[in-house]
């Protein structure tokens, strides 16, 4: 395809439509932040992890057992999933278990298998 494929044959601004898109969007802050979040996302390991957390709540020993990983592999990428707030733990005894943060971590997830299995 040519560019001309892409782009309108005569340059015409729809005020009305870019004037309430300018108002709906959000701030450059938050758009910045939504980038970041999908940054985490773009991991391949990570993506493994949370998808085994939708499964259940489990431990380091579990999540690498699971998948095949080191403790420390599965730690490291679990600190980093903490740290986007897609992660939590709890403490039971000596062992601490992982979950997902909440359920927009879960539909995330759910949405994008579903979007790629289409």
């Amino acid at each position: 395809m040519e560019e001309k494929d892409f782009c309108c044959e005569q340059k015409h601004v729809h005020d009305e439509i870019c004037e309430q898109v300018c108002v709906d969007m959000p701030d450059d802050d938050t758009l910045f932040d939504v980038a970041e979040l999908f940054k985490i996302f773009g991991d391949s390991t990570r993506i493994r992890i949370l998808s085994a957390l939708t499964k259940a709540e489990m431990c380091v020993c579990d999540i690498g057992s699971v998948l095949n990983m080191t403790k420390s592999a599965v730690s490291h990428q679990l600190r980093i999933l903490r740290q986007a707030k897609l992660v939590k733990n709890r403490r039971q005894g000596k062992e601490i278990f992982y979950s997902l943060d909440d359920d927009h971590v879960l539909s995330i997830i759910n949405l994008a298998v579903e979007h790629v299995v289409e």
